[in-house]
């Protein structure tokens, strides 16, 4: 009798115990799923004053609570110019927490197209950091960092090859996510492939970061090359208060005039040009409305990124899933004020 009753107070002492047990898992799990997912922290290299895209890139990286920026470096000549618009944007944006870096003092030379919008602006008048030698201000900032480090890369690659020469365990470090290449699809949706302007600029500097051991994710043509707005979506940002589309918008007006082609100077009014490089800041936190694969990729002396088997192994974003939803993302983040 005696062991009849321990053994069956044992056995409800052990139902109790589990089923606390369980409960504090579950407990667990739920704060887990609760807590808010840690920032990705990202460096932006970008040819920022050329082609307008740049500058909606920098607007949606901004506005991407997911990103955390520590850096932003201008990449492929222009130095100061390229550093006084991020300056004066980050300013805009109230983001004066990003440092901003002077990339490499090589061609083009100059200013660009966006010249009259930093028309009188002093670099040294930013209050927060600009580091004057920006390629080791990203070494330092990737081999500092406790936690692996994006690249968010959207132009030509001068100052990551150069980065890659002085600090090669970066790329044990650091992922990069990229603008660049034309897969199977070319501009504008053409089925004839093309070399692409961020490749074909410094193909051997694309060639030194296409083989670097980080793992790597790019948008090719294939999909950044068929993101526009218009109608409505086009018109919420044109007509927004909120800062960041705003400078966007000035800076896009400026840029389109200085187009030679008849109807451009007026586009600013009706629609954006192709937003190519908005879809790499996407791709640093998100993937979902993209089709993705893994393929070996090669990048020719001439500028192509050619399919290669035995080639690095790239993730890239192939076609779109939905992307009607990419452009309500883009248009809700710019226009939030």
């Amino acid at each position: 009798m005696k062991d009849k009753f321990l053994r069956h107070h044992f056995s409800l002492a052990t139902f109790v115990i589990v089923a606390l047990a369980g409960l504090c898992g579950i407990a667990q799990f739920g704060n887990a799923a609760d807590a808010p997912a840690a920032r990705i922290p990202v460096i932006l290299d970008a040819d920022i004053g050329d082609d307008i895209d740049d500058t909606w890139a920098l607007g949606l990286l901004l506005k991407s609570p997911e990103l955390d920026v520590k850096l932003v470096v201008g990449d492929y000549g222009r130095a100061d110019y390229r550093a006084r618009l991020f300056a004066k944007f980050l300013e805009r944006a109230s983001r004066t927490d990003v440092a901003v870096g002077v990339g490499l003092d090589i061609g083009p030379k100059g200013a660009g197209r966006q010249a009259a919008w930093v028309k009188g602006y002093d670099l040294k008048s930013y209050p927060g950091k600009v580091h004057t030698d920006g390629v080791q201000a990203l070494i330092d900032t990737v081999m500092k960092s406790d936690r692996p480090m994006t690249l968010i890369c959207i132009g030509p690659l001068p100052n990551i090859a150069e980065a890659l020469r002085r600090e090669p365990r970066i790329a044990e470090r650091a992922r990069f996510v990229g603008m660049h290449g034309s897969v199977r699809v070319g501009y504008g949706g053409s089925q004839k492939i093309a070399a692409e302007w961020n490749v074909k600029a410094d193909p051997k500097a694309c060639q030194k970061v296409f083989t670097a051991p980080w793992e790597m994710t790019i948008t090719p043509l294939d999909t950044c090359g068929l993101i526009h707005l218009t109608g409505e979506k086009y018109r919420k940002v044109r007509d927004s208060k909120a800062p960041v589309a705003a400078a966007i918008i000035e800076n896009y007006r400026l840029w389109a005039a200085t187009q030679k082609k008849k109807d451009q100077p007026s586009a600013a009014e009706s629609r954006s040009s192709t937003l190519f490089d908005t879809v790499a800041v996407y791709l640093a936190f998100a993937q979902q409305l993209c089709a993705m694969e893994t393929i070996g990729l090669r990048v020719t002396d001439d500028g192509f990124t050619r399919i290669e088997p035995g080639a690095k192994q790239i993730r890239f974003a192939a076609s779109w899933k939905d992307m009607g939803a990419f452009e309500d993302l883009l248009v809700e983040r710019l226009t939030k004020p």
